[in-house]
């Protein structure tokens, strides 16, 4: 759905971006995650066709970005960070007017009517948009970036200042959108939210990809094993670092925790091996590992390299 190669923007005396290539799936939900000033943003901006950059390609949904802005924007949908509503205008004419710039031309009302109902709105269309609640403003910011029914949908911060509900609410939208045959990037430094609907998660780092990898059910092919021995064993550890099937690797004295590439079948030729390598264990189990877990993870095999 979405393929970036080579990519690259530069600020006067900053490169934001460097030399950034990724694809992703159709039908996902990608968390977007780095330290602040790592290229999020710009990331996304130029993902959108709202920034130019200074080389490489962007193609989503078979369009190139860079060549077609306004064609792809027929596919995409963006939220920025600080998103801006007409606040004396009602909901309905906000959407209204989001759908005739973004070039629905027939069955506004139609149109308006499904996207407020979608997002629990249908009550709301009537009421100013300075009126609302954060998290309502926010349903109505999402309803504009969607009511011309994009591929992609692009969200930078999307639960910014969002109380737990409302936090909530929007997890559960998400799900919903990509149900409905969306596909979604989403950037937000509060990782325990992304967990709740993300199945990737794609990490910049000053201004370069350090790592995609999948999350949850849709990475049965990576897990997080954790060996404990009788006591500390610099050998064994140094073996495990040797197998290619092993990915970053940590030792806390007599515990070690590993990724290990493969499924049950990789995990009981490792216990084998183990064994075989006359390893001590005294306990061998797979975990579950959390998002925020995983990034630290990523940032931390980074620093080692």
């Amino acid at each position: 759905m979405i393929e970036v190669r080579n990519l690259i923007f530069e600020y006067p005396g900053h490169r934001a971006i460097d030399n950034v290539s990724f694809s992703i799936d159709p039908d996902s939900v990608t968390a977007l995650v780095g330290p602040n000033g790592a290229g999020k943003t710009t990331l996304m901006r130029c993902l959108c066709g709202l920034d130019r950059p200074l080389s490489g390609s962007i193609v989503v949904d078979g369009i190139d970005v860079i060549e077609h802005p306004r064609r792809s924007h027929e596919k995409i949908g963006y939220l920025s960070d600080f998103f801006g509503l007409y606040d004396e205008l009602p909901v309905g004419q906000c959407l209204r007017y989001a759908a005739e710039a973004n070039g629905v031309t027939s069955q506004i009302d139609a149109s308006v009517r499904q996207t407020a109902e979608h997002l629990r709105l249908s009550d709301r269309l009537e009421q100013r948009a300075g009126e609302l609640s954060r998290g309502l403003r926010q349903r109505v910011a999402i309803g504009q970036a969607i009511i011309h029914k994009p591929r992609v949908l692009v969200l930078d911060e999307p639960a910014s200042g969002l109380d737990p509900e409302a936090r909530h609410d929007l997890a559960e939208l998400f799900k919903i959108l990509k149900t409905s045959g969306m596909t979604l990037l989403v950037s937000s430094h509060i990782l325990a939210e992304l967990e709740a609907y993300a199945t990737e998660m794609l990490v910049i780092r000053d201004g370069r990809i350090i790592e995609q990898r999948q999350l949850g059910t849709r990475a049965a092919d990576r897990r997080h094993v954790q060996i404990e021995l009788i006591a500390a064993n610099a050998t064994i550890v140094d073996w495990l670092k040797a197998r290619p099937e092993i990915g970053s690797i940590t030792a806390d004295g007599a515990r070690i925790s590993c990724e290990l590439s493969g499924g049950d079948d990789a995990q009981g030729q490792l216990l084998k091996a183990l064994v075989a390598a006359d390893a001590e264990i005294v306990n061998f189990s797979t975990v579950e590992q959390d998002l925020q877990s995983s990034y630290l993870n990523s940032i931390r095999e980074q620093n080692d390299t």
